[in-house]
Order: structure tokens, then C-alpha cells, then sequence
């Protein structure tokens, strides 16, 4: 009995759900749209695990907001696949600002020749990448801060505390966040002057992607911490001594990495061709069920750690996640484009998709104000959730007639945007005390990185 418990057996076990989909694939077999999705979904419910354990089996020797930085990253690398491929295809078709303004949105919808294609295609990058980036939010963010507050009568997660009030419990985040949080909030900010450039182009590129590599640099600085809560499979690869715990984590971030790669676009593109074969128009497809299987990695992870009682990293893991999307996601699909199109050239979109990159940064906006007292209640975390639901059954029941409104879809982003906006700035207002910490205790951040000596600020009320 002993010897079944043995975490190593755990981590076969582990493996093992991955390897079917592993034999699919490397025989090149193209199994129906059912089994790839079933099998695709065991090798990713695997791969996520062995991602867990290798992010926390790395804290031993790294920095753990760097750990949680790998494992965000790879997580979500299939988005990155994903909106690459879009981006691809929009250079190599000629999609141009000036090429794509020739034709009405009703061609480029139809796809009658290959550029209005690629200009399709350009819209398409734009949608998976705000559809990938609200459903963090919407139901990332706002599902586990329920799921830990639900867990804690079992796992008593000393993160969750008990207050009086409707719906009042709430998951308090470490403050080491900030600098996260931070970077974050200045990438939103970015993010809301986008569609003013009629693209996205090389001065988004330069400051999103400089904006994260410097925060890896920054964390890499980050003095490495032992952690009390590490059990299972992770504390007893922490015991192994070097060069051997270092390179079991490698192999658990290549293995799990792989996997994730070679299994989420298959996944998702069943997922896609069978709601298109159930009659969801291919656009809802592509900028909701897609993002949703390329995220799930990233959520079955934090599950694990919260139900392990590591909420906090749980959370960091989320944010980390959000950052790089919001800062490599949008930078890298520009060079992609101007890759595939021979020359530099700025990735188009057309007015609908610049309303969804502000209603994307309008509910960022709303989701830090939330967080910026390092605090998320439940009852704002239902906020952020029944916002994001509303707006995406809304409009699904406009795209199939089902619900006849006095405005447009596009003005329907509009509206939800506004509606982040006022309510992130009332929070922002409110906490004002709370914000000049969060900005103080980034600033420490950055000056003991610099070898400056911090400035030690007081809680805010």
C-alpha cells in the first residue's frame, strides 16, 4: 500500500494519461472530432498536473515569482500558437490596413478571395487574443476566488478570511503581488490607446515587450523563499539534492510544455468544428470555445494549488498569466505578421475589434481595482463574472437573432466598457489609500532590484 502511495507513482500515473494522445499523435492518425477532443483532454488534464509539480518543485532554487512566470507562460503558450497562426496568415495574405479598408465588413465575413480572407484572419487573431484575455478574468479570476472560498472548510486556506456581510468572505492575495499588479495596470492603460493607431504596431510592440522583460528581470532579483504549504509530489522532488532537482524540473516543464503544445490545438479545434456542426457561427467559435481549451491548462493548475491550500500562488499564477498575455500576446503577433508579410507593416482590425480590445482593457481596469487593496470578496468576484457571462450571452443571442436590441453589437462593447470604466474608477477613488500602497510597494520592489534601500509603508485602511 505504502509503495502505491509513493509520489513517484503518482507522477507515472500522471504520465500515463498523457501517452494515448501521445501514440495519436506521433502516428499521424486523424481520429473523429469526439475522440480527439476526449483524449487531446486527458493528455492536457496530465500535462497541467506535471506542470504544477515542476512550478512548485522550482521554488526550492528560484525565485517563486519567476517559477510561477515559467509556469504562466507555458501554460498559456497554445494561445500564443493560436493567435500566431491568425497573425501568419494575415501577412502572408497581404491583410494591410489600406488593402482590408477596400472591402465591407459583409466581404470580409464572406472570405471571397484570399485577401479579404487574410483580413479575416486578422480580425480572427484579434478576437481569440480579447476573447483568451476576458475569459482569464471573467472566469479565471472570479471562478477560483469562489472555488478557494468554497474549499476552505476543507483545506482551511489560511488566505480565505471569514467577514460579516452578504456574500462578504474574500481571498486575501500577498502583497509581494504588487509589482505584478503593477506592470499590469500600466499595460491596461496602454492597452486603451490601441485601436487609436489603427493596429497594432511596432511602438506596441516595443513597450508591451519591453514592459515584460522587465518585470522577469525585476523578479529575477526576487530573494527565493521557502515555502510552508508544499506537500505531495513537490516536497518530495525538493528533497532531491543537485544537479538532480534542477534537472527533474526541466524535464517536468519540457514534457508537460510539449504536451500542452501538441495536445490544446487539436482540443480546441474539435471543440470548434463541433459547435460550428451544432450550428455557433465559426467567429463565437474562435474568439470563445478556443481561448476557453487554451486556457484550461492554466486553470486545472491553480485548481491544483488551491486545493492544496496555495491560493496565494494560485492567484500569482493567474496574474502572471494576464501580464504576459497582455504584454508578449500583443506585441508578438505583430512581429508574426510582419514576418509573414515580408516587410514591417502594423496588423489590422477592423472598428469591432477595437471596441473589444477597450471592453478587454476596460474590464482589467475593473478587475485591479478589485484587487488593489489585495483583497477579492466573493461578491465581486460574482461581478466580474456576471459582467463578463452577460456580455458574451448577449451577444451570441444577437449573432443568432434571437434577441433584437436598439443598438448595434459594436455599441453593446461600447456600453459594457463604459460601465468597467465608471465602476473601476469609483473602486480606484475609494481606495485611493490603498492604490498609493500598491504603487509604494512596487516601488521597494524596484528600488532594492537596483540595490537602493526600500521605503517601509504602513498598511491603508
Amino acid at each position: 500500500m505504502s509503495r502505491l502511495r509513493h509520489p513517484l507513482v503518482a507522477v507515472a500515473v500522471t504520465t500515463l494519461l498523457t501517452l494515448p494522445w501521445v501514440g495519436i499523435w506521433a502516428s499521424g492518425a486523424h481520429p473523429g472530432n469526439f475522440t480527439t477532443v476526449f483524449f487531446s483532454g486527458l493528455a492536457i488534464l496530465g500535462a497541467s498536473f506535471l506542470l504544477a509539480w515542476g512550478a512548485e518543485t522550482a521554488e526550492k532554487d528560484v525565485p517563486r515569482a519567476f517559477a510561477i512566470a515559467v509556469l504562466a507562460v507555458l501554460a498559456v503558450a497554445p494561445e500564443y500558437a493560436v493567435d500566431a497562426l491568425y497573425a501568419w496568415n494575415a501577412g502572408a495574405g497581404g491583410a494591410t490596413a489600406e488593402a482590408c479598408a477596400e472591402f465591407t465588413a459583409a466581404e470580409i465575413e464572406a472570405q471571397g478571395s484570399t485577401l479579404a480572407r487574410a483580413c479575416h484572419d486578422a480580425n480572427l487573431a484579434i478576437a481569440n487574443m480579447t476573447g483568451a484575455n476576458r475569459i482569464l478574468i471573467g472566469i479565471g479570476w472570479a471562478g477560483i476566488a469562489v472555488f478557494t472560498v468554497w474549499r476552505a472548510a476543507i483545506t482551511r486556506d489560511p488566505a480565505v478570511v471569514d467577514r460579516e456581510g452578504w456574500l462578504a468572505d474574500t481571498v486575501t492575495l500577498d502583497s509581494d503581488i504588487a509589482t505584478e499588479i503593477t506592470f499590469l495596470f500600466l499595460a491596461t492603460l496602454w492597452a486603451f490607446f490601441v485601436p487609436l493607431g489603427g493596429g497594432i504596431g511596432a511602438f506596441d510592440t516595443l513597450f508591451l515587450v519591453g514592459l515584460y522583460v522587465s518585470y522577469i528581470g525585476l523578479v529575477l532579483k526576487s530573494d527565493i523563499e521557502a515555502s510552508e504549504h508544499t506537500v505531495g509530489v513537490p516536497k518530495y522532488l525538493q528533497g532531491w539534492s543537485r544537479p538532480w532537482r534542477p534537472l527533474v524540473v526541466i524535464l517536468l516543464f519540457g514534457y508537460s510544455g510539449a504536451m500542452i503544445f501538441i495536445a490544446v490545438e487539436p482540443f480546441a479545434h474539435g471543440l470548434e468544428v463541433i459547435g460550428v456542426q451544432n450550428g455557433i457561427p465559426e467567429f463565437f467559435m474562435i474568439q470563445w470555445v478556443a481561448p476557453l481549451a487554451s486556457e484550461s491548462p492554466e486553470l486545472i493548475v491553480v485548481t491544483v494549488l488551491v486545493m492544496k491550500a496555495r491560493s496565494t500562488a494560485g492567484f500569482n499564477a493567474l496574474i502572471s498569466s494576464k501580464l504576459n498575455q497582455w504584454t508578449l500576446l500583443i506585441g508578438t503577433i505583430a512581429v508574426v505578421y510582419s514576418l509573414a508579410l515580408g516587410a514591417y507593416g502594423t496588423l489590422p482590425f477592423d472598428a469591432r475589434q477595437g471596441a473589444e480590445i477597450w471592453i478587454t482593457a476596460g474590464q482589467s481596469y475593473f478587475a485591479l481595482a478589485i484587487l488593489c487593496n489585495f483583497e477579492i470578496s466573493i461578491r465581486e468576484a460574482l461581478a466580474l463574472f456576471a459582467l463578463f457571462i452577460s456580455q458574451v450571452l448577449v451577444e451570441f443571442a444577437i449573432i443568432r437573432d434571437l434577441l433584437v436590441l436598439p443598438i448595434s453589437s459594436h455599441d453593446l462593447l461600447l456600453a459594457y466598457t463604459a460601465v468597467y470604466l465608471v465602476l473601476g474608477t469609483g473602486l480606484f477613488v475609494s481606495r485611493r489609500r490603498s492604490v498609493r500602497r500598491l504603487f509604494g510597494l512596487a516601488g521597494d520592489a524596484i528600488r532594492t532590484a537596483v540595490g537602493r534601500e526600500p521605503i517601509h509603508l504602513e498598511r491603508a485602511d
